[in-house]
C-alpha cells in the first residue's frame, strides 16, 4: 500500500486491537466499581421484591445464578471476555429473556440510516458552502447569503430539536414530534412506509445539520485559503485553465483530504447516534437505547452498546489511517528500521 509499509501496518493492527481490548476492560470494570454502580441498583431492588412474593429469595438467587453474578469476578471478566470476542452480549437485565442484540441490533440500523445520511448531507453542503466563501470568484450576492447556512452552529443538537419541535410539531403540526414511522403501517418498500420514515426522521436530521453544517463549512474554507496561495494554484492560473476547474479539481480536491479523515472518524460515532436528538424527538436508535438501558441499570445492554461504538470509532479511525497516504500522496507512514 502506498505510503504505509508492512511494518506500519502491522503495528497499527496490533494498536487496535490493544485499544479494544482496553475499552472491552474498562466496559466490565466501570459498572461494577462505580457508586450506585447498575449491578447494585438491579439487586437491591430484586432483593426488596423478594420479600413480597413467595420464595422471593429463591428467585433472586436463581436470576443471580444465571447472569453470573454469584461468581468471582475474574471469573465473570473471563466469560466476559470470551462472550465479547464472539460478539455475545448476553440477555438483557431489565427486559430478559430478550437478548441484547434483539435490542441494540434494530436500534443500529436506525442510527446509522438517520445519523449516518445527516452526516454524509451536512458533509457535502460543508464542503460546498466553505468552498464557495474562500473563492475570490464567489459572486457577492452567494457570498452574502452563504453566513446564514452557519447560523445554527450557535446552537447545541438539543436546543436546535426543541426549537423546530416547537415550530414545525406543536405550532405548524407540519411534521411529526416523535417516533420513527406511525404506528400500524406494515414494514417493507412500500411507499406509505417509507414516506413515514422520512417525514418522522425530517426534523432529527434537520437539528444535526442546522447545528453542524457551519464546522464544517469553517474548516474547509481555512483549508481552502491556505491551498489558494500554492504554487500549483498559481501555475494553473497561469495556465489559462478555467476558474471552475482551478477551484473544483486543484482548490477543493487539495483541500478535502483532511475533511474525509474528518468524516472518517464522524462516521465512526453514527453507531451511538446523537444521543440527545433521539431523547427529544423518541427515535428509537442506538441512542436513545443507551439512554433508557442507563435508566433502566440495564448493564449488559449497556456494556453492549459502549463496545460497538469503540469497534466503530476505533475501525474507523484504523481505516482511515491507513488509507490517507492514498488520499493524500504528500503524507507517508513508513516506520523507521531500527538501526
Amino acid at each position: 500500500m502506498r505510503g504505509v509499509n508492512l511494518s506500519y501496518f502491522v503495528r497499527r493492527i496490533g494498536m487496535f486491537f490493544l485499544v479494544i481490548f482496553v475499552a472491552a476492560s474498562f466496559n466490565f470494570v466501570i459498572p461494577r466499581l462505580a457508586p450506585g454502580n447498575p449491578i447494585g441498583a438491579i439487586n437491591s431492588r430484586m432483593s426488596q421484591a423478594s420479600a413480597g412474593i413467595e420464595n422471593g429469595q429463591a428467585l433472586f438467587e436463581a436470576y443471580r445464578k444465571r447472569f453470573g453474578l454469584d461468581e468471582p469476578l475474574y471469573i465473570q471478566y473471563a466469560k466476559y471476555m470470551w462472550n465479547t470476542l464472539r460478539f455475545d452480549f448476553g440477555e438483557s437485565l431489565s427486559a430478559y429473556p430478550a437478548e441484547v442484540w434483539d435490542i441494540i441490533g434494530p436500534a443500529i440500523g436506525w442510527s446509522i440510516g438517520l445519523i449516518g445520511t445527516s452526516v454524509l448531507i451536512t458533509f457535502v453542503f460543508g464542503i460546498l458552502v466553505g468552498a464557495l466563501l474562500a473563492w475570490k470568484g464567489t459572486p457577492a450576492l452567494v457570498r452574502a447569503l452563504l453566513p446564514v447556512t452557519m447560523f445554527g452552529g450557535v446552537l447545541p443538537y438539543y436546543l436546535m430539536a426543541m426549537l423546530l419541535l416547537y415550530v414545525f410539531a406543536f405550532t405548524t403540526r407540519l411534521l411529526p414530534m416523535s417516533g420513527a414511522f406511525e404506528s400500524g403501517l406494515p414494514r417493507g418498500l412500500n411507499w406509505p412506509f417509507i414516506s413515514s420514515v422520512i417525514r418522522h426522521a425530517t426534523l432529527p436530521a434537520l437539528s444535526i445539520i442546522l447545528t453542524s453544517l457551519g464546522g464544517w463549512a469553517l474548516t474547509m474554507r481555512s483549508l481552502m485559503v491556505n491551498n489558494i496561495g500554492e504554487d500549483y494554484m498559481l501555475l494553473a492560473e497561469a495556465k489559462g485553465l478555467p476558474k471552475s476547474r482551478i477551484l473544483w479539481w486543484y482548490a477543493v480536491r487539495n483541500a478535502i483530504p483532511p475533511q474525509l479523515a474528518h468524516l472518517g472518524i464522524a462516521l465512526g460515532y453514527v453507531v451511538s447516534g446523537a444521543i440527545l436528538v433521539e431523547i427529544v424527538f423518541s427515535y428509537p436508535g442506538l441512542g436513545y437505547q443507551l439512554y433508557m438501558s442507563i435508566v433502566n441499570s440495564d448493564y449488559t445492554v449497556i456494556q453492549g452498546i459502549t463496545l460497538i461504538l469503540a469497534l466503530s470509532v476505533g475501525l474507523a479511525v484504523l481505516i482511515i489511517d491507513l488509507i490517507y497516504p492514498r488520499l493524500d500522496p504528500r503524507v507517508t507512514y513508513v516506520a523507521e528500521s531500527s538501526g
